[in-house]
């Protein structure tokens, strides 16, 4: 199943006739297995990563620092839900080190980011503090390589 896993992670259109092929797995026992995971919600979605700057789309990505007070028996997750669950937020995570949560915002422009911590984030009850950060250059995302070598346009040299 694991083989499956990591090839449909890195190509989600991968047909199952495909994945057969590569694992030597008959194409029944891969359809078997791709419909178990979905059922078991081990495979979440089905997801393709687009360059919105290459579509046209202007956005604009930050990485907000939450540190908070833990809740009585919730823990950090009920604030992390609370904020996962506002649109502009794209990833939640609960990390280690000088803050508590960290969080992935896309908007149209910086002030709508500044909208966004100011208006929902901070104003949450268990929230001490944030830090913002605008994303200047993506390089990899998820795996993906999302910038390539450009092609130099100079003639090389040899002496």
């Amino acid at each position: 199943m694991m083989d499956i896993l990591r090839i449909l992670e890195k190509d989600a259109r991968t047909s199952h006739k495909t994945l057969a092929t590569m694992t030597g797995k008959p194409v029944a026992e891969v359809d078997r297995i791709v419909a178990e995971a979905e059922q078991s919600h081990t495979i979440l979605k089905y997801k393709t990563v687009i360059d919105w700057h290459k579509a046209g789309v202007q956005e604009i990505l930050a990485l907000i620092e939450v540190r908070t007070t833990p809740q009585r028996d919730t823990g950090f997750d009920a604030i992390a839900e609370r904020i996962a669950g506002f649109a502009e937020a794209r990833s939640v995570y609960l990390v280690s080190g000088t803050y508590d949560l960290l969080v992935l915002v896309a908007a149209k422009d910086i002030y709508e980011v500044s909208r966004f911590v100011s208006n929902k984030v901070a104003p949450i009850e268990a929230v001490t503090g944030t830090v913002t950060h605008f994303v200047l250059r993506r390089f990899k995302e998820d795996g993906d390589l999302l910038v390539g070598r450009e092609q130099s346009l100079r003639q090389s040299f040899a002496p």
